[in-house]
């Protein structure tokens, strides 16, 4: 993490519970742990089973809507890709598996890779993740034909299950303030991509928010419960009809962390639909192997109950789905049948209504400590990669 960032807030991130990639990414916190006790977690309903969803379970429905938002039918192979830059001005290089150095999106490209994921925030400590630095790395991937997401933390930092901090511009708003000001940072930023021939795909309203966010205004779990969900809704949809704005066809996520975690995936997604928040597409989140060491699992146990909990997303809220990240060791002897089998889920979930998988951070090598990239120390992809060139060279034509 950043050496100023890491500075004000190192002890308070630790002490948090990192959301999956998209969180703290910091090498000691699990990226896909569940809310510790300081982020609310007595007041969330209680884990689901690791036994995977039953067909009934999975069949409720809560929309009186029997229609899914259109989508795109090209399976999405993804990275997030949001440390680039910052990876290559401390002179990180990047190479193939003959040693050769490469440019990172081409590289990316040619290990399958189709499509870029791209964090935003407010008003970060340097130049990183703001959205002149976003547009940057869009418009490398745009000249690749790689397909964007962007991803709207609405934070100054990382926002993930464990810390949504306001920005510190935002930090004394009212609540009708906080809705124009997310309106407007979101309408802001995607007019300098539009502005720059940059169209995404797909926009995250929020990163990982398994407990709402800018907290404590929208945050479900604070006493009384479920008293914020209301305000999460509206906030939410004022992400949505921001961002509607700018790109009539862009899919709107709503992201959450731990994909094998069902109860915690009904509670937001019944509070947000209760509420009548607008959204077309549920993201999720999945670090088996961290996931596994956190509930005494296996990796197979995780991936297996993301894949029911992404069915009963589709039955229940008649949406699409989207793993909007995944990670594993990127020394796993099993790194590669992980994210195949990732990969083979998110492709099997019913109705085809799998949208596509994102990796977070592959190129992340020797860098802050982080050890969920897919390349190895010195700079090569890993067997990991594999799994999406194969996938790639397996999807129609």
């Amino acid at each position: 993490m950043l050496k100023q960032i890491g500075l004000m807030f190192g002890a308070l991130l630790l002490a948090a519970c990192g959301g999956g990639g998209g969180g703290s990414k910091l090498p000691a916190v699990p990226s896909s742990q569940a809310l510790s006790s300081s982020a609310g977690s007595s007041l969330l309903p209680a884990s689901s089973s690791l036994m995977p969803l039953s067909s009934s379970s999975s069949s409720v429905s809560l929309s009186s809507s029997s229609s899914f938002p259109t989508s795109s039918t090209a399976f999405a192979l993804g990275a997030d890709l949001g440390w680039v830059t910052e990876m290559e001005d401390n002179n990180k290089k990047f190479y193939n598996a003959q040693s050769e150095q490469k440019d990172a999106f081409e590289l990316t490209q040619s290990l399958g890779i189709d499509a870029i994921r791209l964090r935003v925030w407010v008003s970060p400590a340097n130049k990183y993740n703001t959205i002149q630095d976003v547009v940057a790395k869009a418009l490398r991937a745009k000249a690749l034909g790689q397909r964007v997401m962007i991803n709207f933390h609405y934070s100054d930092i990382w926002a993930d299950p464990g810390k949504q901090f306001k920005p510190e511009a935002w930090s004394k708003y009212s609540f009708e303030e906080l809705k124009t000001a997310l309106a407007t940072h979101t309408r802001n930023s995607l007019i300098a991509l539009r502005d720059a021939g940059v169209e995404p795909e797909w926009v995250q309203v929020g990163n990982e928010t398994n407990d709402g966010f800018l907290w404590d205004t929208a945050r479900p779990s604070v006493e009384p419960k479920n008293a914020n969900m209301k305000n999460y809704a509206e906030l939410t949809t004022a992400g949505y009809d921001a961002v509607k704005e700018i790109f009539p066809t862009a899919k709107v996520i709503v992201h959450l962390s731990n994909c094998h975690d069902n109860a915690n995936f009904r509670w937001i997604f019944d509070g947000l639909t209760a509420n009548n928040a607008k959204f077309d597409v549920i993201g999720a989140s999945s670090y088996p192997t961290r996931s596994a060491t956190e509930t005494n699992s296996t990796w197979q146990t995780i991936t297996q109950n993301c894949l029911a909990n992404l069915n009963d997303m589709v039955s229940r809220y008649q949406r699409p789905v989207v793993l909007a990240e995944i990670g594993v060791p990127w020394d796993h002897p099993e790194g590669k049948a992980i994210v195949a089998d990732l990969i083979s889920k998110a492709r099997a979930v019913d109705g085809g209504k799998g949208l596509g998988v994102f990796y977070w951070e592959p190129l992340a090598y020797d860098w802050n400590g982080y050890s969920l990239g897919a390349f190895d120390l010195t700079g090569k992809p890993t067997t990991i990669m594999d799994a999406f060139s194969e996938a790639a060279a397996s999807l129609p034509k």
